[in-house]
């Protein structure tokens, strides 16, 4: 699902892929539904090939979502909780304990929970790819047909 949403550098909020068109793509806002164009001069970026720094690797941003998900129960935050420093570092430290803090400054975390807060509004709640549960489905449909 994060692969069809798209940040655009520029404007606020977040875009669901609609189609491509010659030179463009045309996106639609998540929360108004309002249609537009985005062109190639636009620094365009799917949210499922974001991941944040942690001191192991790199954390798809997927999975972060998710995390959140599940301490919150697909609830939104609330970005007053969060207004200091000392209260995102907190937050994220809970969401993802081994994040590089020199890494992940505190403007990344108050957009996760921005994006966050947007999904969850907009009715989007499945932040990891589905791919593992059909290929399980998959694999117990065959099992079934080779009895």
């Amino acid at each position: 699902m994060l692969k069809e949403i798209l940040a655009i550098s520029g404007r606020p909020g977040l875009y669901k892929l609609v189609t491509y068109g010659k030179n463009v793509i045309i996106v639609e806002n998540i929360t108004d539904k309002k249609r537009t164009t985005a062109h190639q001069r636009d620094k365009v970026i799917s949210l499922g090939d974001i991941s944040m720094y942690t001191l192991s690797g790199d954390k798809p941003l997927g999975e972060v979502l998710e995390a959140i998900k599940t301490k919150y129960d697909a609830k939104p935050l609330n970005a007053s909780d969060y207004k200091t420093p000392e209260a995102l570092q907190a937050f994220f430290k809970e969401i993802v304990p081994d994040f590089d803090v020199d890494r992940v400054y505190n403007t990344d975390i108050k957009k996760l929970i921005s994006w966050y807060n947007l999904l969850v509004g907009s009715g989007m709640t499945d932040f990891l790819p589905k791919e593992e549960a059909t290929d399980e489905a998959n694999s117990e449909v065959s099992g079934d047909n080779k009895e």
